[in-house]
């Protein structure tokens, strides 16, 4: 799904020091829960700090509901000023002429000082800025420590090797589940194939052009996910069909299963489930691969074109509000999620609450998206990638149900992604990237 350029005409984003009056803006984002709790506190925080501004944030129920809303409130334009869309809809957003880069409308504001990960995800080929990071995330390792404890495992592994091997102590001691996933294409192809060193497709995962095409189907990447699928046949690994709560995540934070790996986004619950029983670690390598950084998730806000001066001096004001280093610890201790620049991260670690449990996937997820890159886990930039992430995930879950082979799902994936690539060159045929 993409926005179809629509002819609107350009203003004028240099923001003049006089003359701006207040607005009352719409900010829409695509968290529920926890998440959409913090955020609503947030917005109350603005408008409680100021009197020139008035910010309204409206819940889309999810980031592809979000998406699709903001398709049609920007044909009939009636869209807000201000929206949040995730990792995936990122290079549709670039190419949409819906938006205007953030960039363009400070002049004050260091972006160097955003996480690596966060600006190689949002940032277009020359380094500036389409967005500005907000809920950021990565993937790490969850343990239940006590239940690795019964068979004598007192250190979180750090290898897939390990992983399999305490699953197999865990399985002989009773436990029905060892490691869970939900074989979601972020956790288990996109964030793998980043901390492996691995592209998923061609011109740097679509950073060097329109024609990139789908590779993942032969290497590590392959040779991972038919592991996954084995050792679920064998019993040491499940995907949420086969845990009792129908949700892997919350399988872990229900004790069900004694390993999980997923968003750090998601250390708020498991601490307030677990408590200190929960431990953390970068995400599992396989032995003798040279650890790369991992991809930022969650999402970043974006401005959205066709409106006045004033309204764009009220989003200046929220995205300055929340890019502040006491908001972003503030949000952080609220969901998981960690500050997305250094400033606020130093801040954090240097202040004396950085100890308390509560912080704990600050620094570990920083330091896994900070870790050694190369051109080919900068990010990803596919066309219609929202669209493909189904198809992946309608393929392999075949393979798991036993359907087909994981090799067959792969291949199909391929196939499948690569006609949607193709479209996706058409549809901006002759567009150069940002």
């Amino acid at each position: 799904m993409t926005f179809r350029p629509i002819a609107l005409s350009l203003l004028p984003f240099a923001m003049a020091a006089t003359s701006v009056q207040s607005a009352n803006i719409e900010f829409w984002y695509g968290n529920t829960g926890r998440i959409e709790t913090a955020i609503q506190a947030q917005c109350e925080a603005f408008n409680a700090a100021q009197s020139e501004h008035t910010i309204t944030c409206v819940g889309q129920g999810g980031y592809e509901e979000g998406m699709q809303r903001a398709i049609a409130a920007y044909r009939s334009q009636e869209h807000p000023v201000l929206i949040q869309f995730f990792d995936a809809g990122t290079l549709d957003l670039m190419l949409s002429d819906a938006v205007v880069p953030v960039h363009t409308i400070f002049d004050d504001v260091d972006w160097s000082d955003y996480n690596t990960g966060a600006r190689g995800y949002y940032e277009t080929s020359t380094g500036e800025l389409f967005s500005q990071p907000y809920n950021g995330s990565t993937l790490i390792f969850y343990a239940n420590m006590d239940m690795l404890g019964e068979v004598g495992v007192t250190d979180v592994p750090g290898t897939w090797e390990e992983v399999i091997e305490t699953a197999r102590l865990l399985q002989a001691n009773g436990h029905s589940c060892p490691f869970a996933t939900d074989g979601h294409p972020w956790r288990v192809l996109e964030q793998f194939s980043a901390r492996h060193g691995e592209p998923i497709a061609s011109n740097n995962n679509g950073y060097g052009g329109l024609d990139a095409e789908y590779t993942f189907n032969t290497g590590l990447i392959a040779d991972h996910m038919d592991n996954l699928a084995n050792w679920r046949e064998e019993g040491l690994v499940r995907l949420n069909a086969d845990t009792e709560t129908g949700h892997y995540f919350r399988a872990f934070t229900g004790g069900e299963c004694a390993m999980a790996e997923g968003s750090t986004g998601g250390y708020g619950s498991a601490f307030e489930a677990l408590g200190e029983s929960v431990a953390i670690a970068m995400a599992p390598m396989y032995e003798g691969v040279e650890r790369r950084n991992t991809y930022i998730g969650g999402a970043s806000i974006w401005v959205m074109k066709g409106h006045s001066d004033e309204e764009i001096e009220a989003a200046r004001a929220f995205l300055d509000f929340v890019r502040d280093e006491d908001q972003q610890i503030t949000f952080t201790e609220a969901t998981g999620y960690m500050p997305v620049t250094m400033a606020a991260l130093n801040t954090l670690l240097e202040s004396d609450r950085a100890e308390e449990l509560v912080f704990a996937t600050a620094g570990l997820g920083v330091e896994s998206l900070n870790q050694p890159g190369t051109d080919e886990t900068r990010g990803i930039r596919l066309g219609f990638y929202v669209q493909f992430r189904d198809i992946f995930r309608e393929e392999t879950e075949r393979a798991f149900n036993g359907d087909q082979s994981m090799q067959a799902a792969l291949d199909a994936s391929v196939a499948r992604g690569n006609e949607l690539l193709r479209r996706f060159e058409q549809t901006y045929q002759g567009v150069d990237l940002p």
